[in-house]
């Protein structure tokens, strides 16, 4: 931590210095003052010469940070390196899914696991990792082998679309059961619509049937009701006209 904070420090005060110089320069800002004399020798810029050299070597510094913090950050990969399980999650993943794809072909077990370890060392996502977790990584792998068999890619594909064929005809079957719904209650309107017409035309015999039977005997006929094998049966029964007397 020491040593990104003067890291910082140097390039913060580096690149403040080399914008007070170039100010100076132009004339914007004055140059440094600082009386300086050796013996009775004075030299009155010697400010403008010590701010230019003090410049140019934070400059030089500066230059450097680049190389020091790729120093440093290998120096800490080296000092901090274990087999964190996310690492090794991220490479067997991958190696996981080229697996289901159906990218490695070899069947013994030392093969497998040394093509799966190439395919890793070759992935362009993890060139950073360590070639442990590549190892642990590929291991899981061959023992997974039989996973990515039965779920490949291939036949994931196939389920998912015979779920699709499935949820097409079920909506299918959804559909038609509606249309049929749709048309039981058509069928029953219609069925209660010709009942309440059906009773309207009985009433209405009804009423004619009793005007005909009130006015029937003054004209000297009779209307007679039989009922043979439980069906009834209007019969008239038309009698002579009596003589005047």
């Amino acid at each position: 931590m020491v040593q990104y904070i003067a890291v910082a420090f140097v390039g913060v005060v580096a690149f403040a210095s080399l914008g007070l110089t170039i100010a100076a320069a132009l004339g914007v800002i004055p140059w440094l003052t600082l009386p300086l004399t050796f013996g009775e020798l004075a030299y009155p810029q010697a400010g403008m010469f010590v701010q230019i050299t003090l410049t140019g070597l934070l400059c030089a510094m500066a230059f450097m940070i680049p190389t020091n913090a790729r120093v440093m950050k290998l120096e800490h990969s080296h000092r901090r390196f274990q087999l964190t399980m996310d690492d090794v999650a991220r490479a067997y993943h991958l190696c996981h899914t080229a697996d289901r794809a159906g990218l490695f072909t070899m069947s013994s077990e030392f093969d497998a696991v040394r093509e799966r370890l190439a395919y890793l060392r070759d992935h362009p996502d993890l060139a950073q990792l360590e070639a442990g977790v590549m190892e642990v990584a590929a291991q899981m792998s061959q023992q997974s082998r039989h996973l990515a068999d039965v779920y490949s890619d291939e036949k994931v594909t196939q389920a998912k679309n015979f779920l699709a064929q499935r949820q097409e005809e079920a909506e299918r079957q959804q559909e038609r059961i509606i249309e049929a719904l749709h048309a039981c209650t058509e069928i029953r309107k219609w069925a209660e619509q010709v009942d309440l017409e059906e009773s309207v035309v009985a009433s209405q015999l009804q009423q004619l049937d009793e005007k005909l039977q009130a006015a029937l005997p003054s004209l000297g006929y009779t209307l007679e009701h039989e009922d043979e094998e439980e069906q009834v049966q209007n019969v008239v029964a038309m009698s002579k006209k009596p003589a005047a007397e």
